[in-house]
Formats: structure tokens, C-alpha cells, sequence
């Protein structure tokens, strides 16, 4: 029998390695435990599940993607300027840097650092993939 695809509704477990342009590993869970979801359960994005349907269990694949298509495109009204204050006190602010927030709703977020002028610091809260060229390796544990 042909073994069980990557659909809407069903149970996978899989690796998943993220690559940017340059070769850093920007995520990976090789060296990890496997992710598992249920397609559709808003644990990916659904670029991402687009990315990966069709895949059978056994799969081990490579591929090309653009982090806009798989996490969203970049949205300017997520790039704020925010108060120095705003950061810990021990923590110097850089642009490229990834720094993690808690939202006044107390969600965990991160942003990334792009600029400093003076006591301000903006930062970009799009998905740190959105406008990379990726890499990914998906290798697909089981379907179910």
C-alpha cells in the first residue's frame, strides 16, 4: 500500500530544519524531539502545510521556499518604535538581533532589532522568516 500523505486532518510527525541563504540553521529539531500536529491545527502556518502537502511518511526532502510565502508577507504596520526603557537594563540593543517580548495581552513575541536613534530602538515584529530565501529539510516520521 501506498504509504499515508501529508493532508488536512491528519496526525504527522516530522523534522523540520530551516535554512537561511547564508547556511545558518535558524531552526532544527533533528538533534531533538520530532515536531507533531495535526494539519490544520494552527500549529504551522498554512504556508508552511502548503509547503509540506502531499508528502508521504518516509519522505526526506529538501526544499527551496520563500519565508514571505511559508510565515506571511511583511506587514509595515509591525515595525514600531520603541523606548529604550522598554528593553532590561543589562541588555544593549543591536540591529539584526532577535529580543523576545511579552504583549500587554501576555503572549510571548519576538522582534527583531533594526535600528537605535538615541533613547528610541525600532523593531520589526514580522516573522523573523518573512523576505529570507529558505532552505528547508522536512523529514516525515509518520502520517497518520
Amino acid at each position: 500500500p501506498t504509504p499515508a500523505a501529508i493532508a488536512a486532518g491528519r496526525r504527522v510527525t516530522l523534522h523540520l530544519e530551516v535554512r537561511f541563504h547564508d547556511g545558518f540553521v535558524a531552526l532544527s529539531t533533528f538533534d531533538a524531539a520530532p515536531l507533531a500536529c495535526t494539519i490544520g491545527d494552527g500549529t504551522l502556518t498554512p504556508g508552511l502545510e502548503s509547503a509540506l502537502a502531499g508528502l508521504p511518511a518516509g519522505a526526506d526532502e529538501t526544499i527551496l521556499a520563500s519565508g514571505s510565502d511559508l510565515f506571511g508577507p511583511a506587514d509595515p504596520s509591525k515595525v514600531h518604535w520603541l523606548d529604550r526603557v522598554a528593553f532590561p537594563p543589562d541588555l544593549a540593543p543591536q540591529p539584526g538581533q532577535v529580543v523576545g517580548f511579552t504583549t500587554p495581552g501576555g503572549h510571548e513575541t519576538s522582534g527583531v532589532i533594526l535600528s537605535r536613534d538615541g533613547s528610541r530602538v525600532q523593531v520589526d515584529f514580522n516573522h523573523p522568516f518573512t523576505g529570507r530565501a529558505l532552505t528547508l529539510r522536512v523529514q516525515v516520521l509518520a502520517v497518520d
